[in-house]
């Protein structure tokens, strides 16, 4: 039987984490770096061990006022450099709760850049270094998928429920009208079509379904 383990994004401050860590199986913490404060991590980790729900971390560019949704140009080792050390500051928090960091996922800017530019292996090697074999979240289809497995990494697919998508199945971008879905109902359709058909909702003229397979 196919098994959908439900994410969510927490230590960002902007929503009720508590209700969240009752329906997520997994949670990735912001990393104090495009949002939160230094006690959110500790915090956040702490609840999130002690409902049972994995520990993700959430790295991102060092760009908090734009909440780590503008692209920069940043080199590779530096960026290596700063994955790394947002991992092992998550890690730290995590191990004081009693748990470990069991996945990875890529935020905002760095997420969706790590689709289609290969200097973002920064990322992976970064990854690499803190944990072999330690999963990363990243959309299908990406170039993330096999630097990850080239690092020995495992690549995992996911898709949104609240996100339109491409004809691609890379993330709409937000200034781009329909891409997220503000509507309640209509981000639990998407939900269900995703866990039961495999597909969701594109903003491209003319075509409504994205594959989401891997």
């Amino acid at each position: 039987m196919a098994a959908i383990d439900l994410n969510a994004d927490l230590g960002e401050a902007l929503g009720d984490d508590d209700a969240m860590l009752g329906i997520a199986t997994s949670a990735h913490d912001s990393c104090v770096v495009h949002a939160g404060a230094p006690l959110t991590s500790p915090r956040t980790v702490a609840t999130t061990a002690a409902r049972g729900v994995s520990v993700g971390a959430h790295p991102s560019d060092d760009d908090r006022e734009h909440f780590g949704r503008r692209s920069l140009d940043v080199p590779p080792d530096r960026l290596t450099a700063e994955v790394l050390h947002q991992l092992g500051a998550l890690q730290a928090h995590a191990l004081a709760s009693g748990t470990r960091v069991a996945y990875v996922k890529p935020h905002g800017a760095l997420y969706n850049v790590i689709v289609p530019d290969k200097a973002q292996a920064a990322v992976v090697a970064a990854v690499a270094v803190f944990s072999p074999g330690l999963p990363v979240l990243g959309l299908p289809g990406s170039l993330v998928f096999r630097l990850a497995a080239d690092a020995g990494l495992r690549p995992v697919a996911e898709a949104f429920a609240d996100r339109a998508s491409t004809a691609d199945g890379t993330l709409a971008a937000r200034s781009q009208p329909g891409s997220v879905l503000h509507d309640p109902d209509a981000a639990v359709g998407q939900a269900l079509s995703i866990a039961t058909q495999g597909w969701a909702r594109t903003v491209d003229a003319g075509v409504t379904l994205a594959p989401f397979a891997p």
